[in-house]
């Protein structure tokens, strides 16, 4: 609906003030947009796509030379320039479809799984780019199932399950109020120590459930309640050689959503 490819069910959309159904040429004009799976020209150089692109957004002439060199050497595509598409890895090919997209310079960018395809160096260059557009004073939007991603670039998230938005906001505050407190996972040497039934007979503790090799659950207390709680379990022999404090992460959080552990 913000690229002008679908009609909104309800409600205006508009783009850097302008009304997307109205004037689509124009809200279109100021959108960057990658696609999940996009089209490439594999019989044209590099240049030649960028070249052909930036004719289409009606950039001045005299100014896309200079302007496919900027992109080229932003998205680490400089010694690619002259090279023919259907020569290039499918990260390369990722990186040109962002090339593509900045390429007119556009006050919001669109993107469907932008980091698909890229190597582990290439993706934390992304991210980089992203949060220097963002600072430029651009706005981001990005759809992907990579979490952990998303938490390292986005200052917000809308979480969608089944059609419907469930959680809509700053990403710390929504793993915030989705934890029910602090979890926390214990191991244990002794396979024959019942660690599950003494937990739920102890004060502060709640949600016992068995995690692995160990056992997690919700602990209401603070850092000396815990601290008890270990020694308690220390003395009672159950040989612990493990106790870690579960990070709420966005990845949990969506997931904890998808199951209805979280409200």
């Amino acid at each position: 609906m913000i690229c002008g490819l679908l009609a909104p069910t309800a409600g205006r959309v508009r783009v850097h003030g302008i009304d997307v159904e109205r004037d689509p040429e124009a809200a279109q004009g100021r959108i960057g947009y990658l696609a999940d799976f996009f089209s490439l020209y594999d019989d044209l150089k590099v240049w030649e796509y960028l070249d052909y692109f930036a004719h289409a957004y009606k950039m001045p002439r005299t100014a896309i030379p200079g302007r496919i060199d900027d992109v080229l050497r932003t998205l680490s595509l400089g010694d690619k320039r002259d090279a023919f598409i259907a020569g290039l890895s499918r990260g390369m090919k990722q990186r040109l479809g962002i090339a593509r997209a900045i390429l007119h310079d556009p006050p919001v960018l669109v993107l469907d799984e932008p980091a698909v395809g890229l190597d582990p160096k290439s993706r934390i260059d992304f991210k980089a780019l992203i949060k220097d557009l963002n600072r430029q004073g651009k706005t981001v939007l990005i759809t992907s199932h990579l979490l952990a991603d998303l938490e390292e670039m986005c200052t917000w998230v809308a979480i969608i399950e089944k059609g419907r938005v469930v959680r809509v906001g700053r990403i710390g505050q929504i793993v915030r109020d989705a934890g029910a407190g602090r979890r926390v996972r214990v191991k244990i040497a002794s396979p024959m120590f019942p660690l599950e039934a003494w937990l739920r007979t102890q004060p502060w503790v709640s949600q016992v459930a068995p995690d692995g090799i160990g056992v997690r659950f919700e602990f209401a207390g603070g850092e000396t309640e815990l601290a008890g709680l270990v020694k308690a379990l220390v003395l009672e022999g159950a040989g612990v050689y493990a106790v870690e404090e579960i990070v709420e992460t966005l990845e949990r959080v969506v997931s904890r959503l998808s199951t209805g552990e979280a409200t």
